[in-house]
């Protein structure tokens, strides 16, 4: 039975602690919908200071809106478009201290000020990118840049 630890150490072995419950939660399953909704809820539940926390998919050459935790969203992303459009063009992580300040920023929350974008793929192939937002500004440095990585590197095998 899966059962979440307490986040109460330093904030890189939380990070090892998350991981490492999302590779138990995953394990046996290979639905990606299921998957990606076990994922968002868990990094919900792990990190402080967001507002949002999901997945948009590649579907048709654009991102489509997949499971999520938070307000309603953007259901449609264009490549190289936004922080999300940008990071899955670009095929890289997407580090942004105040979304005001990104060119072309999609304003879904309007609360959010701050956000991460880090893209899923397998084999070569995009498959989508995780996206964190935050209401503060400057609440992602590279430790969470570093963790949220490998935390995708242990989500896409089950997908």
């Amino acid at each position: 039975m899966f059962q979440v630890e307490s986040y109460n150490q330093s904030r890189e072995k939380n990070y090892e602690l998350v991981i490492k419950q999302i590779k138990a939660l995953l394990e046996g399953e290979s639905n990606q919908i299921a998957n990606l909704s076990n994922a968002s809820a868990l990094l919900n539940q792990f990190l402080d200071r967001v507002n949002w926390v999901g997945f948009y998919l590649m579907e048709d050459s654009e991102l489509v809106l997949g499971p999520f935790q938070g307000l309603p969203a953007c259901v449609r992303i264009p490549l190289g478009r936004g922080v999300c459009g940008t990071s899955a063009k670009e095929q890289k992580t997407i580090r942004v201290e105040d979304v005001h300040q990104f060119p072309g920023h999609i304003a879904c929350d309007a609360a959010s000020q701050s956000e991460i974008v880090i893209p899923l793929i397998k084999d070569g192939v995009l498959l989508g990118v995780l996206d964190i937002d935050s209401p503060e500004k400057n609440r992602f440095d590279e430790l969470d840049q570093q963790k949220l990585e490998d935390f995708v590197k242990a989500l896409v095998p089950f997908l």
